[in-house]
Parts: structure tokens; sequence; C-alpha cells
């Protein structure tokens, strides 16, 4: 039996409860789920695989991006501490995800059958719903964030609203987030550090 009161699943139970889990409904969620330690550069799901786990970040950065046929990586999302990490493509339509999903540091998450979220959805659970709406509301700010902001707006607010990836990130993985190339961002950020001498 697992132990609820155990630090890794604080955060998950906390979720959980906000969104109308009752104790034991989510004592029944922690018995389903499996800890998930994986060093960085991990492959978690290649692309063109079917998902069996969804998972809950706790601690670390992952990143979702698709691949070409040429090698070229676009970045699709980050997700750190207390994210929830989702194919919604996959679940809905049933197909193979579209995009490879890995660790970017080292990580460690709580991972749930995809069965799970299927009940969730099947039922339409609020949980559900509310994963939902986080999602669109996410996608709603990123295209926002890419359609009207220049490059290096969209680099500075970068800074501002996550300072903390910014050592956590290499400039290629900041750049694909952005959607520049590498030297785009060497140049906005020696621009940067010469309007701030």
């Amino acid at each position: 039996m697992k132990d609820i009161a155990d630090s890794r699943y604080e955060a998950f139970s906390r979720v959980l409860s906000e969104q109308g889990f009752s104790p034991a409904e989510i004592s029944e969620l922690i018995s389903q789920t499996r800890v998930v330690q994986q060093p960085s550069r991990s492959v978690l799901l290649p692309q063109g695989e079917t998902a069996s786990e969804f998972y809950f970040l706790l601690d670390g950065v992952c990143h979702a991006g698709y691949l070409t046929e040429q090698g070229k990586v676009f970045s699709k999302e980050f997700y750190w501490e207390g994210d929830w990490v989702i194919g919604y493509e996959s679940l809905v339509t049933g197909q193979p995800s579209p995009f490879c999903l890995e660790t970017v540091s080292a990580c460690q998450m709580l991972a749930l059958p995809i069965s799970v979220l299927q009940c969730w959805r099947a039922e339409r659970r609020p949980m559900y719903l509310s994963l939902i709406e986080g999602q669109l509301l996410n996608k709603e700010q990123k295209e926002r964030y890419m359609l009207l902001n220049t490059p290096q707006q969209r680099y500075q607010q970068f800074c501002r609203n996550y300072p903390d990836l910014l050592a956590r990130l290499s400039d290629y993985q900041i750049a694909a987030y952005l959607g520049i190339t590498p030297i785009s961002l060497s140049r906005i950020k020696k621009r940067q550090s010469i309007n701030h001498c």
C-alpha cells in the first residue's frame, strides 16, 4: 500500500482534492501510480508510438517536439514541476503520438495508466474538463505570444516569466521554444547585453 503522506504524493493529492476528488478516490488513484525516475535525455514516448501512460511531473523538465525526416526538431512544449504531461491529440483520435516526449533534465514523475484518463474523459469528470481547459488556455496564450510579439519581445517575456528555466535549458532549446534559430537568439542576447551596459 502506498503512503499517501509520502511527500511525492502531496502536490498530486492537492491538485486532485482541488478538483473534487474524495480522499478515497485519491487513495485509489495513488494506488495506480508508479514513480518514474529518468535521467536527462531519456525518451518517454517516441514519435509515432501510442502512449500507455500519462504523467504528473514532480521534478525536472520535459520536452515535446516534432521530429522531421531531415532531422530537425520543432518545439511543441516544455513541462516542469506541477505540470500534467498528456498527449491530447492521441487520446482523442486514438492515433499514435505525432511528437516525441523526452526528459531535458533528470526527472521524477508519477505515471498513471492512460485508461484512467480515458475513464475521466468518458465519464466527463470535472478533472478532465479542468485539464482540457488548462490546455486550451495554454495554447491560446502561446498562439498570442508567438503572433503578436517580435522574437526579441518573446525572449524578453520568456526571461521575465520563466527566469528559473534560463539556467535549465540550452540556448538551442530556448530558441526552439521561441520559434527562432539559435543564431537569432544569440544576436538578440548580444543586443540585449549591449543595451544594458
